[in-house]
């Protein structure tokens, strides 16, 4: 099962607030989600009201493998910047080990 975080859209006609929710990736957008992570509310003018997510479940769903979606993580990005960082960090970390595995690799070819 591919595991997305993702907005889910509530509200009504024009006055539209989101959830942050770990969710199936082949479930509908405002389907059944797993657990809810946090809100966003783009309405709201105090920037206090206006977000809150749970940043410690949001590390283990990221640790589990669940994977942003580009919304998601821009929002993450502004509210929780820490976290994002630590995910960039991982994914650096990665990048960096397949690189010298490839690298590896050419050199017992050769």
């Amino acid at each position: 099962m591919a595991l997305k975080i993702r907005l889910r859209q509530q509200g009504r006609t024009k006055r539209a607030f989101y959830r942050l929710v770990v969710t199936d990736s082949r479930s509908p957008r405002d389907g059944k989600y797993l657990e809810a992570l946090g809100w966003y509310n783009p309405i709201e003018a105090e920037q206090d009201k206006q977000s809150f997510v749970k940043p410690d479940r949001l590390k283990h769903w990221l640790s589990v493998g669940a994977q942003l979606t580009d919304n998601a993580a821009a929002l993450i990005k502004r509210i929780e910047p820490a976290v994002m960082r630590i995910q960039v960090e991982k994914e650096v970390e990665h990048r960096a080990k397949a690189a010298s595995k490839r690298k590896a690799k050419k050199q017992v070819q050769a």
